[in-house]
């Protein structure tokens, strides 16, 4: 079979799916020969070089190194860095389609939160800053955010995988699948469409003065009582700032009206900070808007995604996921991660759960099954290690396996203990080096193993194993740190050079990263 010589540039913002996708049909349709003379002679576009698409990077160095370049890179280098598909983008896609005027929302980025949309807010702004920048390179228009088809999954069990005496509440998070739009392969993210605490709810209702059965039409086009729409359908965790200056614009109070102003503009030191809707109407008491034009304000639900701490080939018909229930004190009340409670304390068993599969960007597997692995997951990052592991076994992979997991305590917080230790004592897992940070008085994390054991890693790295890492931007950064120096002194090498070789590991996918 011929192969089809490839007709859009790399960087075109398309999935390597697609991109082989339309360049066959291009090719179909034009036939043999009917290429027109400009595309066929047109020469390759090198890949362009991100040097700030890096999620333990802090953003104002990240910015510092997009200056200067196309507005669509700048505002690229304002995202999370994650290309987590939250938002229904990539870091690159969500950044052009701001420019190209097809995307007008700015607070899509979940993981960036307030600071990104900050300043994407300030960069679309500064026309000054992006005017003068240069052409950017040839590609084609953005595309509109993918529709993700949810299916149903049926939620089966929630069970707990932390020992009493544990300050954590982490799950092991079961669903039950059918529907094909719900196949998976490891490495890949489970969206989940969660709803918010009732609880939250009926307070912000109750504040509003407002009726729960109450009809009103809702940005997704549906018309539901407003207990509905608060709950399963309106953002009421984060309120957009577009709900904020409804807000500001109804306060009849001057000085409410001008600090909810400030808030929704992003001012630094705006109180109240990281404020969720029943806060800004504690806050605010004069802010009362009529009630649809709140709703219609307000973001949409976003989904949101768990990596898959499962393998089909060892769980057919299953998720599993690796879930760390959040709850807080904030201003006298007890705050809720929205999905991780839905899931740990209130979605029962049987019910059907809206869902989706976000296929891995860089995420997976070598293809070769006796390729070496070094996986790195401390906490609930050790979730795709597990599906890895299921995974490999099940394939009969003959390379080896290393696993850097840690947390707080071993006795109440070892995460998948008898099955991990399992897999070291009949010699799956090659080796499992553990960081357990509290059992002693110096704290000890991941990196301090892998520092410890320098040469070994060095060796499995030169040997052609691939790295990865999953778990918090702050642990990637400080594993990074220790890459870093492990390389240049077993390797011998500068600093510079150090960088330069973990480099070159990304670009062959031999060094990938699920960072949250």
């Amino acid at each position: 079979m011929s192969h089809i010589a490839p007709l859009l540039p790399e960087n075109a913002p398309f999935t390597p799916v697609q991109r082989a996708w339309i360049d066959g049909w291009l090719a179909a349709a034009l036939g043999p020969g009917l290429l027109p003379a400009t595309m066929a002679a047109a020469p390759a576009v090198a890949p362009e070089d991100f040097p700030w698409h890096d999620p333990a990077l802090p953003l104002d160095e990240r910015l510092i190194l997009a200056e200067g370049k196309p507005p669509a890179r700048v505002l690229m280098a304002a995202m999370a860095q994650l290309d987590c598909g939250q938002c229904g983008y990539l870091c690159q896609t969500y950044a052009e389609a701001i420019v190209s005027g097809a995307e007008t929302s700015l607070s899509r980025c979940v993981p960036g939160g307030k600071e990104t949309s900050r300043a994407l807010k300030e960069l679309v702004a500064d026309k000054a800053r992006v005017a003068a920048s240069p052409a950017p390179p040839a590609s084609l228009p953005p595309a509109a955010p993918p529709q993700r088809r949810a299916a149903s999954a049926l939620f089966e069990r929630a069970l707990p995988l932390n020992r009493n005496g544990s300050g954590k509440d982490t799950r092991h998070v079961v669903f039950r699948i059918g529907d094909p739009a719900l196949a998976y392969e490891v490495g890949d993210s489970f969206g989940v469409h969660a709803e918010n605490c009732p609880d939250l709810v009926a307070a912000v209702i109750e504040r509003l003065g407002a009726r729960a059965t109450e009809e009103v039409d809702c940005s997704d086009g549906s018309r539901r009582s407003l207990g509905d729409a608060l709950r399963l359908v309106c953002d009421i965790g984060r309120p957009s700032d577009a709900a904020i200056e409804v807000l500001a614009s109804r306060a009849p109070d001057l000085d409410e009206s001008q600090r909810l102003q400030a808030l929704a503009e992003g001012y630094p030191g705006a109180q109240p900070e990281d404020a969720d809707l029943l806060d800004l109407l504690l806050a605010f008491p004069s802010a009362r808007p009529p009630l649809q034009e709140l709703i219609s304000a307000l973001a949409l639900l976003e989904p949101r995604l768990y990596s898959i701490a499962s393998s089909p080939k060892a769980n057919a018909g299953e998720v599993h996921l690796t879930v760390a229930a959040v709850r807080y004190q904030r201003r006298g009340r007890v705050r809720k991660g929205i999905a991780s409670t839905f899931l740990a304390e209130r979605a029962a068993a049987g019910v059907a759960v809206p869902a989706f599969v976000q296929s891995a960007h860089g995420f997976r597997l070598p293809a070769r099954g006796e390729a070496p692995i070094i996986m790195i997951g401390p906490g609930t990052g050790v979730a795709p290690f597990r599906a890895f592991l299921q995974e490999r076994r099940a394939q009969g992979a003959t390379g080896r396996n290393w696993l850097f997991f840690g947390d707080r305590h071993r006795a109440a917080d070892f995460l998948y203990e008898e099955e991990l230790l399992d897999y070291r004592r009949d010699g799956f897992l090659t080796r499992l080096d553990l960081a357990f940070s509290r059992d002693q008085a110096e704290r000890l994390y991941v990196q301090h193993r892998m520092r410890e054991s320098s040469a070994e890693l060095w060796a499995w790295l030169e040997e052609g194993a691939h790295l990865y890492v999953c778990g918090a931007a702050a642990m990637a950064r400080d594993v990074d740190q220790a890459l870093a120096a492990i390389i240049a002194r077993q390797g011998k090498r500068s600093a510079a050079e150090a960088k330069a070789y973990l480099a070159t590991l990304a670009r062959e996918q031999r060094y990938q990263r699920d960072v949250y």
